[in-house]
């Protein structure tokens, strides 16, 4: 449900308002209403930036040391804004050292590969031979274009031949011009073994590196968390100031907001005791009114889902606990398979004791996934891909196992549950924000299609209904056909209501049968699932028929993981992706919602 929200507003003297924003802040319930726009606010960006500059060097100390922040800062003094940018032009002149050092090792590397083509030996026998008047060049060529005369020539001696290039020196008197049809080598200068040693060295002073950057994550992240929320602290009292109107020559302070109603009251008490003024407002629903949620333990945990969407705006109804159900039952028929499902209920329980609070909520959401793909996995009978109507010990009860057609037929049915549930929740949602007489025509759809659905449906489905039930579902249907078609425009001309009828029979008609069509992929990729789990489970026994039993256990449990693995992961992704999209698309789209919701953020210190 959306919390109700109150609207207020406050008249300051100027003077006075630093101590007011420090009781509202110290309530923390107020959300103040955004009148101006930060992007223009050169301070508040200032702020924005610095506190992006402090985020990524919080993200970049966790990989450094993943347990950096574990537990509370409670043990940290408070840390300023100022204390923690220096922290982060700390961190980043070790980053730019790393990044010159690994630089300076990259370009140490090639040298390294380029002198092993010509071997180790010292520069300084090079010079020595100079001073004696021998010049020694170092030349690379295509081995097709080596020529043999250039030893007699210029005393070239073959060194190495790599992927026909041929690579050799010259020993010639100083000031001998070389006439070879060869590329000049560019040497490093130092030879292979000081080259390795430099190696050895800027290697040991890169994990000296990695091991003081590590530190520095372990000592100073908490610090810099600190420092985060000054930031926050200093942008949130920055804005409020931001989103402040000034009148009576900058004497008085003006601020609007909206507080939750539960909240008000304690709010009011508060300012009545400080003597600060303040005037409740009426709602005016076309504001962009925050909303803040409220939903009970299991649909709590589905508003994350919601929240990838869009959140409700305040008239609307909150989708969460309509859809969580639905969004829950789909995940299981997807997902097809109880072994699957209740290795997530396993995997999500042991995370569920190392990972931190923030995490657990989408954690146990996964359990329940996996709980719903248990029950269907156990009523179609698929267990990690092992059919289990076909197990000779479950012969007793193998009729009982739902089958594919009626798992299809199952798909159908709960896709037209949801486009009919989505119709009444938009009827009544048309009721709250409209007026009752503006849900009617709404509802008489839902009674003429459910008429029509339990008339002409069920009879398909080799449920037979005695001729007097079908003659009044007839009725229903008709009846709510003529006040579809007669009173959808309340107040509007009678052939204004039925062409506008005409209209929405073709609307009602098209959408319904397109919209159910989609829910047969609930049955396909559910179906999908068991049967690749059952390949992977028939590859391991056929292809290691004949070897020895060792060998065939550990090529056969190679065979099971990996396949599993593969099919696990792509259950995982269709399982999330569909049920998505079906609430989004289908359900939305029935349910006429609009959403574009801001969420609730009150001033309070972070």
């Amino acid at each position: 449900m959306i919390v109700a929200m109150e609207k207020y507003a406050f008249m300051v003297y100027h003077k006075e308002y630093d101590a007011f924003l420090s009781i509202l802040r110290d309530l923390g319930v107020l959300h103040v209403k955004e009148v101006n726009s930060i992007r223009d606010n050169a301070e508040l960006q200032t702020l924005l930036a610095e506190r992006r500059q402090v985020e990524q060097a919080l993200r970049f100390c966790l990989t450094l040391d993943k347990a950096a922040g574990d537990g509370e800062a409670v043990d940290v003094r408070p840390s300023s804004k100022a204390e923690g940018l220096a922290l982060v032009n700390e961190l980043e002149a070790l980053r730019e050292k790393k990044a010159a050092l690994q630089a300076s090792m990259a370009s140490l590397e090639k040298d390294i590969a380029y002198m092993e083509l010509w071997g180790d030996f010292d520069f300084k026998v090079i010079d020595r031979l100079k001073e004696a008047g021998y010049e020694v060049n170092f030349f690379s060529c295509p081995t097709s274009r080596y020529e043999p005369k250039w030893g007699e020539l210029y005393n070239a001696f073959l060194v190495n031949n790599v992927q026909s290039v041929t690579y050799f020196v010259t020993v010639t008197k100083v000031g001998t011009p070389i006439d070879v049809d060869a590329e000049r080598a560019k040497m490093p200068g130092k030879g292979l073994s000081a080259l390795q040693a430099e190696g050895i060295r800027k290697k040991q002073e890169l994990d000296a590196l990695n091991e003081q950057m590590r530190l520095f994550a372990t000592q100073h992240y908490k610090e810099l968390a600190a420092a985060d929320k000054a930031i926050q602290d200093e942008f949130n009292y920055m804005n409020v100031w931001a989103q402040t109107d000034r009148e009576a020559e900058n004497r008085l302070m003006l601020l609007e907001g909206f507080v939750p109603a539960e909240n008000a009251p304690a709010m009011e008490q508060a300012l009545d005791q400080a003597g600060y003024y303040y005037r409740h407002l009426e709602l005016d629903v076309t504001e962009n009114i925050p909303i803040k949620l409220r939903n009970n333990a299991f649909s709590r945990l589905f508003e994350p889902i919601t929240r990838m969407f869009s959140l409700p705006n305040y008239t609307e109804f909150d989708p969460t606990p309509f859809f969580a159900p639905f969004f829950m039952l789909f995940f299981g028929l997807c997902f097809g398979d109880g072994g699957y499902g209740l290795l997530v209920i396993l995997v999500c329980a042991y995370f569920k004791r190392k990972v931190k609070a923030d995490y657990k909520p989408y954690l146990s959401l996964f359990q329940y996934f996996g709980l719903a793909a248990v029950i269907v996995g156990t009523l179609t009978g698929s267990f990690f891909g092992i059919a289990l109507a076909n197990v000779p010990a479950l012969a007793a009860v193998k009729d009982y196992f739902v089958s594919s057609d009626n798992l299809m037929t199952f798909s159908i049915i709960i896709g037209l549950v949801q486009i009919v549930f989505g119709k009444i929740v938009a009827a009544l949602q048309t009721m709250s924000q409209q007026g009752t007489k503006y849900g009617i025509a709404p509802l008489a759809w839902v009674f003429t299609i459910v008429a029509f659905l339990c008339a002409l449906g069920l009879p398909m489905l080799d449920v037979q209904i005695p001729e007097t039930v079908k003659t009044v579902c007839y009725a229903i249907g008709g009846l709510g056909l003529l006040v579809a078609f007669l009173y959808n425009s309340p107040g509007k001309n009678v052939f204004l209501n039925i062409g506008t009828g005409l209209w929405n029979t073709y609307n009602v008609a098209s959408g319904l049968l397109g919209d159910t069509l989609s829910y047969i992929r609930l049955f396909a990729i559910g179906l999908t699932g068991s049967i690749l789990g059952g390949v992977f489970n028939t590859l391991a026994i056929d292809m290691t028929e004949g070897m020895n039993i060792v060998l065939r256990i550990v090529v056969m449990l190679l065979i099971l993981v990996f396949g599993h693995a593969i099919n696990f992961g792509l259950c995982t992704i269709s399982s999330l992706v569909h049920p998505l999209r079906l609430i989004f698309v289908e359900y939305y789209k029935n349910a006429e919602f609009s959403g574009g919701g801001k969420e609730y953020r009150p001033f309070k210190k972070a």
